[in-house]
């Protein structure tokens, strides 16, 4: 048998030709909105931005078929990786030799550090088609280097100029897109000639607004992970004796367990924004949990399904205030940092504590406490993203239950198993919806650097529709931006989108929430991503994307 290079699937999906809105079939001309002004703190952001605030929203009409300048650009992927960034590239290649055959799109390697170092190659038609539909981000890399400092601007500057580059797409969340808007208000106030166009990336979901329905990678990491849970949900259904706790990726929102949660009805899911909503403590939340385990208990249902979002533990109010102490107290501590054992540290921590915290502390499982003490980043910041939070909450739980039992107040049996779905669906094979998606946002940002533009985000709106009816256009980034403390400082920062608990989606997991906690019967199997098949199957957007629109 001849060895294999590619599945069957991927040779499939080579062939997909994604689809694109109606408009962006035709020949078009820029149609200019109304001014804009930023989300918040719109004086601040005025002056920091003078060349690029208040520009309006923009749209596309048709228009007369017309020559097209040529043009060099360069792409950067920047930041987690994220499903169909890989189409974001193909849409803007397309996009960019559809307007001018003599066009050239250069990528930088490994992220932004590429245009920093300038470690680049073009990306011709050759490369490009390789990666169609492709999940990932290893066509050219990616990288978190944060583009902050003149200098950096400079060397950007140096290499654009000797490949003739005339605008720069930085795809990126909202950390990537602010350095985006930055950038762009640089060379504009120094004249340099780089337009920087951005485009909304990121599986969490949180870069969303009235603009930006979506930010790509969302839609299939969800169903990546929901199918997973739905795998999960039907052996615990079969074996009936373990109870799962699942950590979902997204520590700044619960966009990913609340869209994870709607598509398979687990028997709980937590949702950090109204955890911190309710001022919930740690205890309130586990007797909350023990409360549905003992529920079920009672009709003989030892088991279930409980998601967790990565983040939950800084939205919890006292564990919050607890991890901002000990990030002032042990970020700099000459002593602390000379203490050899774990007891010595925890003693050290418990001295430095004020009561309240103290007490917070003290509550937590020993393993959890240490953690919070020697994983620290460069900044001397407890790394929460690191915290196993399903298996403290395992440890408490299982804690309570055996007081519980010692009592005589609960009968069933507790045996846990843990997981955490993070990397699984940063790089999955794009779906339908993120293909098509991405590639109008790349085929977008084409059309927006061939009118000149700088500053904006492409845009592609009315995204429950078939995509032919998709609306394409740009965003001024500067409209989605408010100020924020940043290590110690006032910065400028696209304003991040939380769950919010008064909206559709929210509101429709809490209204069947308890019925899901009690209800043998009420888990849903997504299966995996379907490419092939009707439209209602294959072609679907998030329930959240659904729910809000209704």
């Amino acid at each position: 048998m001849k060895t294999m290079t590619k599945s069957p699937l991927q040779i499939a999906r080579a062939d997909y030709q994604p689809k694109l809105p109606n408009m962006l079939k035709e020949n078009v001309a820029l149609k200019m909105g109304e001014a804009t002004t930023s989300v918040a703190d719109q004086e601040e952001i005025r002056r920091l931005f003078p060349h690029t605030y208040g520009m309006p929203i923009i749209t596309f009409e048709k228009s007369e078929q017309r020559e097209h300048p040529q043009v060099a650009v360069g792409v950067i992927l920047s930041g987690g990786q994220a499903p169909g960034g890989h189409n974001v590239i193909c849409g803007l290649f397309d996009g960019l030799q559809k307007l001018n055959p003599k066009n050239k799109l250069y990528g930088f390697l490994g992220g932004p550090i590429g245009l920093v170092e300038h470690k680049y190659k073009e990306l011709t038609a050759d490369i490009v088609d390789e990666y169609r539909n492709t999940g990932g981000f290893d066509i050219i890399g990616s990288g978190r280097t944060k583009l902050e400092e003149e200098w950096q601007y400079e060397k950007g500057r140096e290499i654009c100029e000797k490949l003739g580059i005339n605008a720069l797409v930085i795809i990126g969340g909202d950390d990537s897109n602010t350095n985006a808007c930055i950038l762009a208000e640089y060379y504009k106030q120094t004249d340099a000639k780089i337009q920087v166009i951005g485009c909304p990336k990121t599986i969490d979901g949180d870069l969303k607004n009235e603009m930006i329905e979506a930010s790509f990678g969302f839609d299939t990491a969800c169903k990546v992970y929901s199918e997973l849970i739905g795998n999960i949900q039907r052996d615990a259904n079969s074996s009936k004796k373990y109870w799962h706790f699942i950590r979902l990726m997204g520590r700044s929102a619960s966009h990913i367990a609340l869209e994870c949660a709607l598509q398979s009805h687990p028997n709980v899911c937590i949702i950090s924004e109204e955890v911190e909503a309710r001022d919930m403590t740690l205890d309130d939340i586990v007797e909350s949990i023990v409360d549905i385990i003992m529920e079920r208990a009672g009709n003989e249902l030892n088991f279930g399904i409980i998601l967790i979002p990565e983040g939950l533990i800084e939205f919890i109010p006292a564990m919050k205030v607890l991890i901002a102490e000990l990030n002032e107290l042990l970020s700099d501590n000459e002593d602390f940092n000379t203490m050899h054992t774990d007891d010595e540290k925890r003693q050290f921590v418990k001295g430095l504590l004020t009561e309240k915290s103290l007490q917070v502390y003290r509550s937590l499982p020993k393993g959890i406490a240490r953690q919070l003490t020697l994983d620290r980043d460069p900044h001397g910041n407890v790394q929460v993203s690191l915290i196993e939070t399903e298996k403290m909450l395992i440890e408490m739980i299982a804690k309570r239950l055996a007081k519980l039992k010692a009592e005589g107040r609960y009968v069933g049996k507790f045996s846990a198993i843990s997981h955490f779905f993070g990397y699984e669906g940063r790089c999955a094979i794009p779906s339908n919806f993120d293909a098509d998606y991405t590639y109008s946002l790349g085929y977008t940002a084409s059309l927006l650097i061939s009118d000149g533009k700088t500053g904006y985000m492409a845009s592609v709106r009315n995204l429950t529709s078939p995509a032919d009816e998709w609306i394409a256009g740009g965003v001024p980034i500067t409209m989605m931006m408010n100020m924020e403390r940043r290590q110690g400082k006032m910065k400028p920062v696209i304003q991040k989108a939380l769950v919010r608990l008064d909206r559709t989606p929210f509101k429709f997991f809490e209204a069947n929430r308890d019925k899901w906690a009690s209800d043998r019967g009420s888990y849903i199997y997504p299966g995996p991503i379907q490419y092939f098949g009707p439209t209602e199957v294959c072609d679907q957007p998030t329930l959240t994307l659904k729910l809000e629109k209704e």
